[in-house]
């Protein structure tokens, strides 16, 4: 079946979500040191291209990991206690306030704070979960949960997909400096 809507990722009608990269949930993560890498060259990429970003944190875990406050620069986290980020009023106030209508999601852990976040908005947006850039304390949770995404219609990237599919071209200077990033 066709969609009736362009599959490819619009810059201009999207906004990246971090969910809940904190210190101490983050150690407990499989596979968080690639993970990290990816999240860092994600938000990095969003500096480059003018991708709006929210971050969160649940409540009683600790400050967002150094390295994505580092990157993230002066955006304060939205602190929940909601595993589902549409569940935060102050998310949707951020949210509404960008007036976008595409999330690319990533963060942890894809089969609780993830998941529920792209189960929701999954029927007023278009979500896109960067599947490398996203893990859990058990990898078969995350498989799970990625599987349960794609069937519910959440779209599943890679960060490199995602990075092309928002340049949309190369041989601009937004290119050279994304590409940076990926090589």
């Amino acid at each position: 079946m066709t969609p009736t809507w362009d599959p490819l990722i619009s810059l201009d009608d999207s906004v990246l979500l971090i969910i809940d990269v904190q210190d101490r949930l983050y150690p407990t993560i499989r596979d968080n040191e690639p993970l990290l890498d990816n999240l860092v060259k994600l938000i990095k990429c969003a500096r480059i291209i003018d991708l709006p970003i929210i971050l969160t944190e649940q409540h009683n875990l600790g400050p967002t990991h150094a390295e994505i406050i580092r990157e993230a620069g002066d955006i304060p986290p939205v602190t929940k206690l909601e595993f589902n980020c549409f569940g935060s009023p102050e998310f949707r106030r951020r949210l509404a306030a960008m007036n976008r209508g595409t999330l690319v999601v990533a963060g942890i852990e894809t089969h609780i704070c993830v998941a529920q976040t792209a189960l929701s908005g999954v029927a007023r947006h278009r979500i896109h979960v960067v599947a490398d850039a996203t893990s859990s304390r058990s990898l078969n949770d995350k498989e799970l949960a990625l599987a349960r995404l794609r069937r519910a219609g959440v779209i599943i990237t890679s960060l490199e997909m995602l990075i092309y599919e928002l340049l949309q071209k190369a041989g601009t200077d937004v290119f050279r400096q994304v590409l940076t990033l990926v090589k």
